[in-house]
């Protein structure tokens, strides 16, 4: 009797703990190995919600151990330093993991290339950073708070623009509540003139008019030259801030370098519409890691890791069965931009795109959601 087939996963987020269901759903009998750090998933889509106190850390890292042992996995708590064998064998810090196929979903990584970027705050680098800010908008007395995103030149999906307008929106809100709103200036910032659009033309339009709203300035439409403690400066002129909170684009994880797989003009790692990595052979990418085929508009968001992870389970599979993998991904955007009290949702494929404007209903559904996500692993 032949022995199971081996399945190596790398990284513990949306896109590798999908895959790990996906495939377990599918095949009761396979042996799957996990490698990431810790055994905890972090709920990064709540950290909009850490500055203002709706949620604290406790409340957003969940522990996988009991999620692991349902699902039968080996999780090896280790960084991963580079790929060998065409991917059969996974270097870690722990030492070497071998497997007869592989899927990546260790996420990206930000560009940290821009000078004095470490005046800045990078959001979406997890919860440490939402309690910085929220430590200092507890100690600030007034003064100016500037928001920006920018991309990946060389990349245009490795992105990720919608938290930064949900902490814009959240942290004005938080600052009317606390009843200090007045004492604040808000700017916006951003080098494309059209911030957003991977939404759609009418999201831009209406979460400027938004900002016009709340009273928010914008700089839009110049290059971002650097950073200075309180200082952003564009090609475009500069302005005063006490707080930067800013976004740089995406690419592949460092040790993508120590790996010989197919990579994207923008650093990630290149796949068909499989989720196959190009010319290596049982090895997928899912979620920020990857580049995929589709609209420049394909969104880096858990939504699509989790498309993308259904599709890479049923391939990885029938890969090792001997068949071809034909199973494909729907390209598809939705998410509520929350405003503490408020939400807008859009969505968008590559042949509707639907803005529905700001309602309660949409802040407590993001929070259902949220609940209803983690009890899988909870």
């Amino acid at each position: 009797m032949s022995s199971p087939k081996r399945i190596t996963v790398i990284g513990a987020g949306f896109g590798a703990l999908s895959s790990v269901r996906e495939i377990r759903q599918r095949d009761p009998s396979v042996e799957i190995t996990l490698v990431s750090p810790r055994a905890e998933l972090h709920y990064l889509p709540g950290i909009i919600w850490i500055p203002s106190g709706l949620r604290t850390r406790d409340q957003l890292v969940v522990p996988l151990a009991n999620f692991f042992a349902r699902m039968k996995v080996l999780h090896v708590a280790a960084e991963v330093t580079g790929l060998r064998n065409g991917g059969r064998v996974v270097d870690t810090t722990a030492g070497e993991v071998h497997n007869d196929a592989l899927v990546i979903a260790s996420g990206g990584r930000f560009i940290k290339k821009l000078p004095g970027i470490e005046h800045a705050i990078t959001p979406c680098e997890g919860i440490a950073a939402a309690e910085q800010i929220r430590d200092r908008l507890r100690t600030m007395q007034g003064g100016t708070i500037a928001v920006g995103f920018a991309g990946n030149p060389n990349e245009q999906s490795a992105v990720r623009g919608g938290p930064m307008f949900e902490f814009l929106f959240g942290i004005d809100e938080q600052l009317k509540r606390e009843g200090r709103r007045d004492k604040f200036e808000l700017v916006f910032f951003n080098p494309a003139k059209e911030p957003g659009n991977r939404l759609g033309p009418k999201a831009v339009q209406h979460l400027l008019a938004e900002m016009a709203r709340r009273n928010i300035r914008t700089h839009l439409g110049h290059k971002m030259v650097r950073f200075e403690a309180d200082k952003v400066v564009t090609e475009g002129g500069e302005f005063t801030a006490n707080l930067i909170l800013f976004m740089p684009g995406m690419t592949g994880n460092a040790w993508f370098d120590q790996a010989d797989l197919a990579r994207s003009p923008g650093g990630l790692l290149k796949a068909d519409a499989q989720c196959r990595v190009e010319g290596a052979q049982h090895v997928y990418v899912v979620g920020d890691s990857g580049s995929f085929p589709g609209p420049d508009w394909m969104p880096k968001q858990a939504h699509m890791a989790d498309l993308q992870a259904a599709a890479a389970a049923e391939n990885v599979l029938a890969g090792l069965r001997g068949q071809t993998p034909t199973a494909t991904f729907k390209v598809e955007l939705a998410c509520i931009i929350d405003s503490l009290t408020q939400g807008t949702m859009v969505w968008r494929t590559p042949t509707r795109n639907i803005i529905l404007p700001p309602s309660r209903l949409f802040h407590w559904a993001k929070r259902w959601f949220e609940g209803v996500y983690l009890k899988k692993y909870r």
